[in-house]
């Protein structure tokens, strides 16, 4: 039977200062990394915690951008092959906003985005907002994900791209706000980036419309 202890009284404010890494071991090294920690921390009731070992998925960090038409109110979906999904028994081919990695050590998220949007759907674009940004796993993977939306002209946005050296197919959506939202309503939507983005426009979409 696990104890529980109450802790109501105490009012601790941890920081990295209070892990404790004592090792760490690359044992994998491919198109993504996975590092062994052996590490402690302290524990809420006092005192610390004992020695533990833990798998960390480093895939690097990511942004990602939803195109926006406020003329139109209609936002640029891409639509592409992911193993993960298919591995997960979703619908291999998933709809999502624009992403991509931050590969370059000097590149900014904002920068990324900009060149992802031309190189997965062809768009230039133009005013960009932060929305937010997330840990996408925190209890195995590192990644933090930068979620912005950016102005565009819709009306531009049509067909296949992507980088052929990267296996990319990717395909073009031109939907309304309000169809984005019922997809993301009905579960047709699966990716978190583009429902934390979806519902962000939905409650900011008058404000950027008047703007």
């Amino acid at each position: 039977m696990n104890k529980v202890l109450d802790c109501s009284s105490v009012q601790q404010t941890f920081n990295r200062q209070d892990v404790d890494v004592l090792s760490t071991q690359t044992v994998y090294d491919g198109f993504f990394k996975m590092v062994k920690y052996r590490l402690r921390h302290k524990l809420f009731a006092g005192g610390w915690s004992g020695e533990f070992e833990r798998e960390l998925f480093e895939r690097g960090h990511a942004a990602a951008v939803l195109p926006y038409d406020s003329v139109r109110d209609q936002v640029v979906l891409i639509e592409q092959f992911r193993v993960g999904a298919m591995a997960a028994e979703c619908q291999p081919w998933q709809l999502e906003i624009v992403a991509g990695m931050l590969d370059h050590d000097n590149e900014s998220a904002e920068q990324v985005v900009r060149r992802e949007a031309t190189e997965e759907s062809g768009l230039v674009l133009g005013k960009t907002e932060k929305i937010s940004r997330y840990l996408s796993s925190s209890g195995g993977c590192s990644e933090i994900l930068e979620i912005f939306i950016s102005e565009v002209d819709s009306s531009l946005a049509q067909g296949i791209h992507g980088v052929a050296s990267e296996s990319e197919d990717i395909r073009v959506h031109v939907v309304s706000r309000n169809q984005a939202y019922q997809w993301l309503e009905s579960g047709k939507i699966e990716n978190a980036a583009t429902i934390i983005a979806l519902q962000w426009l939905q409650l900011h979409h008058q404000r950027l419309r008047q703007a």
